[in-house]
Order: C-alpha cells, then structure tokens, then sequence
C-alpha cells in the first residue's frame, strides 16, 4: 500500500522563501558587479584596503588565514565528497550518493561559469600576501565550501544524534564562514565576491534539496525537513559513521598510557641508534658510504624516473591521500573506530619520532654524491619516508587479513613489503639517505607497530570466522552465508 506524504504547516515555506531571496540577491550583486556599480565599488576597494593593512606584515596572522583557505580547496573538498558518496555507496543509499555527486558537480561548473560571465579582476593591494588564479566574482573557495560542506551535512545529518544536530551545523557554518573570510584577509576577493558566493551556494543546496524531495514525494516517502532531520532520516542506521562498541571506551586511559610509555621507549631506542652509528661507528656502517656512492655511479634517465615516482608515493601528500582513503573505507566497510585508530596512530607516532629523533640525531646527507631532491630538511636520519611508507602499507596489511578472507588479502601483505623497500631503495638511489637511516625506520616500525596492535587492537572486533569484508560482499551478492558447524551438526 502506497503512503501519502505527510504535509507538514509551513515545512515548505520558509526554504522556498530563503532559496528566492538568496537568488534574488545573488541575481543584483551580479549585475551591480558587472555594471561596475560605484559605490559598490567604492566599498569594496576600501574593505580590500582595510584588511590588506591588517594582516601585513604578520607572517603567523598569514599562515593560520592560509591554513583556514586550505579548507576550502579543490584537493580537500573533492577528497570529502568522494569519501562522502564512496560511502553511501558502500551503504546500498544510492539516491545520497547521486544527490552528493550532483551538489559537487554543480559547485565545479557553476564556480567557472559564472567567473568567465562576470570576468571581475582579482583585488589590487598594497602588500600582497597570497595570490588567486582567474576572475574574482564570485569567491570560488566560498561558493565550493558551502554546497560541499552544506550537502555533507544534509546527508548525514541523520546518522548525528539530534541533541548534537545543532552543534553540528554551527561547526559547519563556522567553518564555511572562515573559508570566506579567509580569502578576504588574504586579498584575493572582494566582499560582494564572497557574499554572491554564499548566496548562490544557499540557492543551489536549496534548489537540489526540492530535486530530492520531489523524488521522495514521488515514492511515497513523507515529506522532511532537510535542515532539521537530513534528507533521508529513515536512512540513520545505514549511513551511522560506526556501530556502537560499548566495550571500546573501558581501557582507553589504559590503552592510551601504555602508547605514551612505548612510544617514550621506541624513541629511545631509535635516536640511541643513530647517536651509536654517528658518534661511534667508522663511518661505513652497513655500507653508509659505498652504498650511496654505488647507486650515484650507476643512476641511468630510467632508474631516475622511477626512483622519483616511488619517492614521491613515500611522500607526505601520497601518504596522508592513501591514509585518508584507508580510513573511509574502513568506517564505511567494517563500521569500527578501532582500525581507524590504529592507522591514525601509527602516522601520528612517526611523524613525532622521525621530527624528535631528526632534531636529536641532525645527520648530514649522504657526502660524496648528488643529491637529485632539493629543498630537504639537513637532517638524514631517520627516513621519513620509509618509516611512513612502513606504518602506513603495514597497518593497512593488518586491518584487511584480520578483517577479510580470500587469497586477495594476501595482495595488501604483498604491498606492505614491496612498497617499503622501493621507497627505501630510491631514497638511497636519489642520494639522500644511508642504509642506517633505514635500519632506524625499520627499527622503529618493528616495534611500533607491535606495540599498538596489543593495545588498540584492531582486529579485537572481527568476530565472524569468515571476515567482515567477505560478509558485506556475500550480502551485496545476496548469497546466503555458510551455516555454522553447530547448524549443520544439528540439520
């Protein structure tokens, strides 16, 4: 039997009244823009003035401004979204995952389209402090945060429990509200820039929630208050971040002391090492010497290339791209905080010991060869890319063969030993570490990684005999699951 929508009083007045006014108002900056409107002008000329002279001459005040824009990037946005609908996906909430594809989408074109249609310039200052790419009207950063953001929002706030819903949407606006302010502090867009951007941005989150709704409605579904409830309230118990672990908070404060003392230990033991190979050793170490000097003699255009694509996948970028990817599949296919944990943990580690122990140790780079890297920190010891590439492949490794089944488990074991020693191998190839910077990461990874899986246990929740992975796959095939030995003792 067919539900009829239950039409709420008022529930549909107050969005439609807000979506026309902020088409209105974006339709007259639009215009006064392009008409070159002088007192609009005028006042936007002088706030870009005003706050130039603010923040000139604060290097710290123009860093934290430049961290808050990175937020509202292309990389970090796009990152979200696809995170955002891999996981609906992987939640069988189909219609969510189109409706973000679709918000995302209409950010990228509307933010071009409507630059080359109004083709302002960028504001003229006294003293520059960041620069912007294309026109000016409207703020790009400012229209992309507001949908991606206000459409995360809106298709997940379902899963927030409602006491923290309001909270929720005061983060959200905080921080869309910064972006915006950021690129005025930094004077790369006028304020009618950013405000036409956040007018569109309501207009157009506005405009494809009704498309969503009209096609709720059209299935007999009841009509919802977006900004209240999400999209799809009935949709909370599949798009719920994890399931809830009741045992996990118990031995937290345990668990986390036991990391802290460890963690005191393994450093020890690692800028111990480095102190005895370069206070103490003869100075060819494992080869600290002949190894570099060998790999310079026989570098080739081929061997180069590849040394600097494997370099580069042991790079910061690469390596926070494929943790973030990690993490979001493994909340979206295991629903549990534990392997989240235990990655986020493992990089966080490394990167406090490879910057204590580099500060401690401060080893030159290799001597004797060219160093094909430029713009390195002085300090060779320990790698820093072996020991991320080492926590990062390794840690995933762990999560997948305890939590899935199947001989493609073994490819991520594969992974996590061929990627290390690639990385390591072009390290030392491009001349910027010795074999011993590599014994310190593979010394640090061979306990760290021990110590936080006795203490978080990432796997401590896999339960079934046959795997989280292999169930969700056997339930999206539709495939009933194998009975257990009592069951079929008993049949």
């Amino acid at each position: 039997m067919v539900t009829h929508p239950v039409r709420r009083p008022g529930a549909s007045l107050a969005p439609l009244l807000t979506v026309t006014a902020a088409a209105l108002a974006f339709t007259a900056l639009l215009i006064l823009v392009r008409t070159q409107w002088a007192p609009l002008e005028s006042l936007d000329h002088r706030i870009a003035a005003n706050l130039n002279s603010l923040v000139a001459g604060h290097p710290n005040v123009v860093w934290a401004w430049k961290r808050v824009t990175w937020l509202g990037s292309a990389g970090v946005l796009t990152a979200l979204m696809v995170a955002a609908a891999v996981t609906l996906l992987i939640r069988r909430r189909y219609r969510l995952a189109l409706y973000i594809a679709a918000a995302g989408l209409g950010a990228s074109v509307l933010d071009p389209v409507l630059k080359s249609l109004v083709g302002r310039l960028r504001p003229v200052v006294a003293h520059p402090v960041s620069a912007g790419n294309g026109n000016s009207f409207p703020s790009g950063h400012s229209l992309s945060s507001f949908i991606c953001y206000g459409a995360i929002l809106l298709a997940f706030l379902p899963a927030i429990r409602p006491a923290w819903r309001t909270a929720a949407r005061v983060v959200v606006g905080v921080v869309v509200f910064s972006i915006g302010v950021s690129r005025l502090m930094l004077g790369v867009h006028y304020l009618s820039d950013v405000i036409g951007a956040w007018a569109m941005g309501v207009a157009w989150l506005g405009v494809t929630a009704y498309a969503f709704e009209v096609a709720r409605r059209e299935s007999g579904r009841p009509v919802t208050q977006p900004l209240a409830e999400g999209l799809e309230p009935e949709a909370r118990p599949d798009i719920e971040p994890v399931e809830h672990e009741p045992r996990a908070q118990r031995h937290a404060g345990r668990a986390a002391a036991g990391i802290f003392v460890g963690w005191v230990l393994i450093i020890g033991a690692v800028v111990g090492f480095g102190e005895l190979v370069t206070k103490a050793g003869n100075g060819n170490v494992l080869g600290d010497t002949t190894v570099p000097r060998w790999f310079a003699a026989h570098r080739t255009p081929t061997l180069t290339t590849w040394s600097q694509v494997f370099s580069t996948l042991g790079g910061t970028q690469w390596i926070i791209i494929v943790a973030f990817a990690a993490c979001v599949l493994a909340v979206a296919f295991l629903r549990r905080w534990r392997p989240v944990i235990f990655l986020a943990t493992l990089l966080v580690g490394e990167v406090i010991t490879f910057l204590g122990a580099a500060a401690v140790v401060q080893r030159p780079r290799p001597s004797g060869v060219t160093h094909l890297d430029q713009n390195l920190p002085t300090s060779s010891y320990p790698s820093g890319h072996v020991a991320a590439t080492l926590c990062l492949y390794i840690g995933i490794a762990v999560v997948v063969l305890g939590h899935a089944r199947g001989w493609w488990r073994w490819l991520f074991l594969a992974l996590a030993i061929a990627m290390p020693v690639l990385v390591a191998t072009s390290r030392m190839y491009r001349g910027e570490h010795h074999p011993t910077d590599v014994t310190g990461s593979l010394i640090f990874t061979a306990l760290w990684v021990p110590l936080l899986y006795l203490l978080i246990r990432p796997n401590a929740d896999a339960g079934q005999p046959r795997g989280q992975l292999r169930l969700w796959w056997r339930e999206h095939r539709h495939e009933k699951p194998e009975e257990a030995p009592a069951e079929r003792s008993a049949v």
